[in-house]
């Protein structure tokens, strides 16, 4: 090297490089060789990758992992010493509706002048990636200042070419790539220090360093969202049995890459997503698998894993196959520029195919032109376009295209006037037309659509003419007195006649009405008689003649007629007329009270009424009898038949010889049986009382003790009555 000493004299003494050291990257990263400051010796360095992905799971550039919920913008990188004039921060918003989780909806990089938004959105149900730049949407790939954005169908990669400066963002996540040697120990935010030191990680504002990276992570707030709701880090909760899409990172699929990075912090991750992310998104659940591929993928290490779960499979185009270590610029028909030289995960070309341009996205085998429906088409290959011939052009590399060249027509001749002469499109050649005699319907004369009844129009326009013309076609239906019946209902006929609508055709090709003689029906029910009252009527009626009643079946009786049933003469139903209406009375014969000791023997019989019984009677002997008695109590009254023992019994007094005395024998009239009775009586102030009484069923004579010596001389006669 050369060295000053004085007097404009250079002196090159020998530059003797250190030997290099072997360093390990705290980050799991592949150290890298770069030159210092002199260009001449070489030395060790670890560059910084800073990731997102699930629900808020952070690795810094160190490789410190952490979990912080925030729903607002936070810086993910700023440089201490503004050197390179870059800062990268991320706007969250909610994405689980069930639980508190955070997702990133875009990642903002502002490069000197330029503002770069890279977002991820549903459109019409599907996802898309977009890339804006001072809000304006960009056409990818976008390459202006320095600065190129490309998508891979699952991610935006964003590269700055000076400082070879890599982000990624997509469905999964995010990953932010910083060569050590452009800004080694001068980031803070999110992604902490990019030191080679996890110690530093948790880096404030301030100056200070923080025992953990989620409570200072408020402090990294975008000025515009000061007063945006505090984050934090998510509460512990229960353990759960995670998914078995988390078993894969453990498994053989990922063995490759366990001894160049610990599967370990995306494992907890996963399994944290799947036990408390509930919004059905695969993408959040699957992100952890996709991060770690990723990171594999940058040590050299490229796994196939998305074929080994349907979870999250990929869903590329039609046209495209899935890689999970594409080149992140994919070839094309016009490469002139240099491309990005590291890998992602994607929808490519399939072999032998590259992209026909960037803004196409279309894979072809031959490079050539692109048809205006956006077709493919080779050097030199014709094809219609919209009644045109092209050609792909290679020289131009442009498609040409000419009018096609139409053949001559004849005119022909029009006959009758309300034809015209138009053009028409050739059937037999769609970009040609022919001129044809065309019907001008316009000038054809009115039209009278009145047909008769039971007829309708029919507009027809016959072989060689231009014009309709009417002819009246007959319904299906039946026509009398300009009145239409359809089959099978009735229509009006001949007196002691039935007339219906047939669906018999007449020869004027109407339907035809058919008659019938009206047949009377004379056969009435029990108790009425066919009588034919008025001789201008086609039939008779059915009158009545007799009482009808339903007793174990019909019967009848005529006016004045009683009937009894044989075993209960007390009943009995009698018809009686009323004007033109038989009616049955019935009757209910009530017997007085009967008591066969008050008759002589053998003079009991049945009264003339065939219901009750009557007798002899004994002369005064002890009977009952039925009188109407009023009832007196408390002011409340009521009369009652009720019923008394009255009549003589057998009294007498004579001497005893074996008593030496006179004997004296004494009976009364009086009730064997009774029972009582309960009656309801009115009183004076409107109310009913209750009252009970005493009620003889039955009398007769009973002994009863001699009181008196009269008794030897007189008969008594006994009453008894309840009073």
């Amino acid at each position: 090297m050369a060295k000053c000493i004085g007097s404009n004299t250079l002196q090159i003494v020998p530059y003797e490089c250190p030997p290099i050291q072997n360093i390990t990257c705290s980050n799991g990263k592949t150290p890298v060789l770069v030159y210092d400051e002199y260009q001449c010796c070489q030395h060790y360095q670890c560059d910084c990758e800073c990731k997102g992905w699930g629900d808020r799971h952070y690795s810094t550039f160190d490789g410190l992992s952490y979990k912080y919920h925030g729903n607002c913008s936070y810086y993910l990188m700023k440089e201490i010493t503004p050197r390179d004039d870059l800062e990268i921060y991320i706007d969250n918003m909610h994405c689980d509706p069930l639980e508190d989780p955070s997702c990133p909806q875009s990642l903002n990089v502002n490069y000197g002048a330029e503002h770069i938004k890279l977002s991820y959105f549903i459109l019409n149900g599907q996802p898309d990636l977009k890339a804006f730049t001072n809000e304006v949407s960009q056409k990818l790939p976008y390459w202006k200042q320095g600065v190129k954005v490309i998508s891979t169908g699952t991610n935006l990669v964003l590269e700055i070419l000076r400082l070879n400066v890599v982000v990624k963002f997509g469905r999964t996540g995010f990953s932010i790539n910083l060569p050590y040697k452009y800004f080694g120990g001068n980031t803070q935010g999110h992604c902490g220090t990019c030191t080679n030191s996890q110690g530093d990680d948790c880096w404030q504002s301030g100056g200070t360093v923080s025992e953990g990276c989620a409570k200072i992570a408020d402090g990294w707030l975008l000025e515009k969202d000061k007063g945006c709701k505090p984050g934090g880090e998510p509460p512990s909760k229960p353990p759960c049995s995670a998914s078995p899409v988390c078993e894969l990172l453990k498994s053989s699929v990922f063995a490759e890459c366990h001894s160049r990075i610990s599967p370990d912090n995306y494992y907890k991750g996963c399994v944290s997503d799947s036990c408390h992310v509930h919004n059905g998104a695969n993408a959040v659940e699957c992100s952890s698998l996709a991060t770690y591929a990723a990171a594999c993928s940058d040590v050299g290490v490229c796994i196939h894993w998305r074929n080994h779960t349907d979870l999250c499979a990929s869903d590329c185009p039609s046209g495209k196959i899935y890689k999970p270590c594409g080149p992140a610029y994919q070839p094309t028909c016009e490469d002139s520029d240099p491309g990005m030289d590291f890998t992602t995960e994607g929808c490519f070309c399939p072999a032998g195919m590259k992209l026909f341009s960037r803004e196409s996205k279309i894979c072809v085998k031959n490079c050539g032109c692109l048809d205006p429906n956006g077709t493919p088409r080779e050097f030199n290959e014709t094809f219609e376009y919209q009644c045109q011939n092209c050609v792909c052009d290679e020289s131009t590399k442009t498609v040409i295209c000419k009018p096609k060249t139409c053949p001559p027509t004849i005119l022909p001749r029009c006959m009758g006037p309300d034809y015209v002469l138009v053009n028409k499109t050739d059937p037999s050649n769609p970009c040609c037309v022919v001129h044809v005699c065309q019907c001008q319907i316009h000038a054809c004369p009115d039209i009278n659509m009145n047909c008769d009844v039971g007829f309708k129009p029919n507009i027809t326009v016959p072989e060689g003419k231009c014009c309709p013309v009417l002819s009246c076609v007959p319904k299906r239906v039946c026509v009398l007195n300009d009145v239409e019946y359809q089959p099978g209902s009735s229509a009006p006929g001949q007196k002691c006649e039935n007339c219906f609508c047939s669906s018999n055709s007449s020869s004027g090709g109407l339907m035809e009405i058919k008659c019938e003689k009206q047949q009377c029906e004379k056969t009435c029910r029990k108790g009425f008689k066919y009588v034919k009252t008025n001789s201008d009527d086609c039939c008779g009626t059915c009158v009545q003649t007799q009482c009808v009643f339903v007793v174990n079946g019909t019967e009848t009786l005529l006016k004045g007629e009683t009937w009894s049933p044989p075993e209960n003469k007390c009943e009995s139903k009698t018809c009686v007329k009323n004007g033109e209406t038989f009616t049955i009375t019935n009757k209910q014969i009530i017997c007085p009270a009967f008591q066969e000791s008050n008759c002589k023997n053998d003079t009991i019989q049945t009264a003339a009424n065939g219901c009750c019984k009557i007798c002899v009677e004994k002369e005064k002997a002890c009977r009952l009898f039925n009188r109407t008695t009023p009832i007196n109590h408390n002011g409340c009254q009521s009369e009652l038949n009720m019923p008394s023992c009255e009549g003589s019994c057998d009294t007498f007094t004579k001497y005893s010889e074996a008593a030496a005395a006179m004997e004296h024998s004494c009976s009364c009239c009086k009730e064997r049986r009774a029972s009582n009775r309960t009656v309801t009586l009115a009183c004076e102030d409107g109310t009913h009382v209750q009252f009970t009484y005493v009620h003889v069923e039955e009398c007769g004579c009973g002994h009863t003790e001699c009181t008196t010596p009269a008794a030897l001389h007189v008969r008594r006669k006994r009453r008894f009555t309840l009073q």
